[in-house]
């Protein structure tokens, strides 16, 4: 049945398919006049009344903008387009704001609001880092962290405590309150620790305005020449500078949340994470001058500073550097060099193992299989079965021998290793050497872990020695106070006193710095395999 006009269903009057509608008829506008005088205008009332506002409002402002359209289309046949008028930038005022650029002051930033602002940015020695997939297994991509802003400022440990007598924590854990009761246990005395005080204050002293250290100390406003044997790295070594600078204080058990030097130290820690490029595999602390140097040493820092505070703001910039060393390993050898993937050398090895520790003692990701390319690297350059190491190839260097020794006994290698045992001998016998500072820090580190919680023979004659000519060769006098120099040191050209000092005071914290690895009671803390 058809519904009637005005019944509210439909409100427009029923028609057949053969009655004529608008427009229809003969002349056209006969048929709309027929049809709004039969009810035409209230069809509109009522259409209006049952359409949405909305669609009504669209409508609307579809006609406008079409209307504006045509009107601007309309003009454009008759105007010329309209020119944009701006002044030509000079040459020269280019020059002026590049030469008015000035690095920003870091003074007042606090270490966690430095890491999160910083871009995504590769090395610009290694301009295809993007192209470059670390690992074949997805199931071996680093860690990606990410941090809870609403977290405690103390990032919570996890179960890799280790229990020495009275002695809680990991290996990290003697630089605190007992530090005193350990100097004397090891071989310490009151000259050693005396002079680590006045290293420190040296340190403190040429620590650069931006918060680094240079080794061209000379640059310092305050030193400007009156310290001798500058180092020729310079700018290029700003990074591996400022972590020398840094980590005889982490030493020493001064952080920068507490100590005598906490500003220094904090100071320090900002300017390293500042300089980090963060790139997709990791943080990149590399530089032009000191290659993976740089990186390994700054990473250390970074990862005992965390380790020691538990500081959130630190945890991200640690592990990110961690998740570099990790991509940069050589994939077929295991070793680390100067580039990333390169393949490596005992050296290089040795500072990216050492901060992998300080990772793990920090309670941070290491992956298995890092550890195990570590591992097969120091297989490819091991002569006397295990004794001894060689630079890339088999050997029997002094230096690369102490690292080889160092880094077997943090992957894992026991006391009572017949390996170990003979290089350690064979290090005994050939002394600290008094021109190669390198040489003795490795070395020191082994003869310590190696035997000064056993029978103390070996680590007895080793640190009698050692100790006394540090405390003898120290710089008492004048603007060079707390300092060393040692011609002839492995690396001591590029470095000068600065490298000198840090490395010194570092042998001479040998007694607190890192608790024994063969101490007794102690539970293990070994990698993860």
């Amino acid at each position: 049945m058809a519904t009637q006009p005005g019944s509210g269903n439909n409100p427009a009057p029923a028609a057949s398919p053969s009655q004529p509608v608008a427009g229809s008829t003969a002349g056209g506008g006969g048929g709309v006049q027929q049809w709004e005088d039969e009810g035409g205008s209230e069809f509109m009332r009522n259409l209006l009344r049952s359409t949405p506002s909305w669609l009504v409002s669209a409508v609307v402002h579809m006609v406008i903008l079409l209307g504006l359209a045509l009107i601007a289309v309309d003009e454009g046949k008759t105007k010329e387009p309209p020119k944009i008028v701006s002044e030509k930038v000079e040459e020269e005022e280019i020059e002026k704001i590049e030469e008015d650029f000035e690095e920003p002051d870091l003074t007042n930033i606090r270490i966690d609001d430095v890491i999160a602002p910083q871009p995504l940015a590769l090395n610009e020695e290694n301009e295809e880092l993007d192209d470059i997939s670390p690992f074949d297994d997805e199931d071996e991509a680093v860690i990606h962290v990410e941090l809870d802003p609403l977290g405690e400022d103390r990032a919570a440990r996890s179960d890799l405590l280790a229990t020495v007598g009275s002695w809680k924590g990991t290996g990290l854990s003697g630089r605190g309150k007992g530090r005193g009761s350990l100097v004397g246990q090891y071989g310490g005395n009151d000259a050693s620790e005396a002079a680590v005080a006045r290293a420190l204050k040296w340190l403190a002293e040429h620590q650069m305005p931006d918060g680094g250290w240079s080794f061209n100390h000379h640059q310092h406003p305050n030193c400007a020449g009156k310290c001798r044997n500058p180092g020729t790295l310079g700018n290029d070594g700003r990074i591996a500078a400022t972590a020398l600078g840094i980590l005889p204080f982490l030493g020493a058990g001064q952080t920068h949340k507490e100590g005598q030097y906490k500003t220094t130290v904090h100071n320090g820690l900002k300017f390293l994470v500042y300089r980090m490029k963060r790139t997709p595999q990791g943080g990149s602390l590399h530089e032009k001058g000191g290659s993976m140097y740089s990186h390994g040493l700054a990473s250390i820092a970074l990862c005992e500073a965390y380790a020691m505070t538990r500081d959130k703001g630190l945890q991200e910039a640690a592990q990110m550097a961690l998740n570099y060393i990790s991509y940069a390993q050589d994939p077929v050898g295991g070793g680390w060099r100067y580039a990333p993937r390169s393949a490596g050398d005992t050296s290089v090895v040795g500072w990216q193992i050492m901060a992998l520790k300080s990772g793990h003692m920090a309670y941070l990701k290491v992956l298995p299989i890092v550890i195990s390319r570590a591992y097969a690297y120091l297989d490819s350059v091991q002569a006397n079965s295990g004794a001894n190491y060689g630079y890339k190839d088999p050997g029997s260097g002094q230096a690369t021998t102490a690292i080889g020794l160092l880094c077997r006994m943090y992957l894992g290698w026991k006391r009572d290793d017949p390996r170990l045992a003979r290089g350690a001998k064979w290090l005994s016998t050939q002394g600290p050497s008094k021109g190669n500072m390198y040489y003795n820090y490795y070395a020191t580190q082994v003869m310590r872990h190696f035997d000064s919680e056993h029978e103390k023979v070996l680590w007895n004659k080793w640190n009698n020695v050692m100790r006394d000519q540090l405390v003898n060769s120290q710089i008492k006098a004048g603007h060079e106070t707390g300092s060393w120099w040692q011609k002839g040191d492995h690396g001591a050209d590029r470095g000068g006193r600065l490298y000198v000092t840090a490395m010194s005071t570092m042998i001479l914290e040998v007694y607190y710095r890192h608790l024994p690895i063969y101490r007794s009671q102690s539970t293990e803390e070994d990698f993860p395999e």
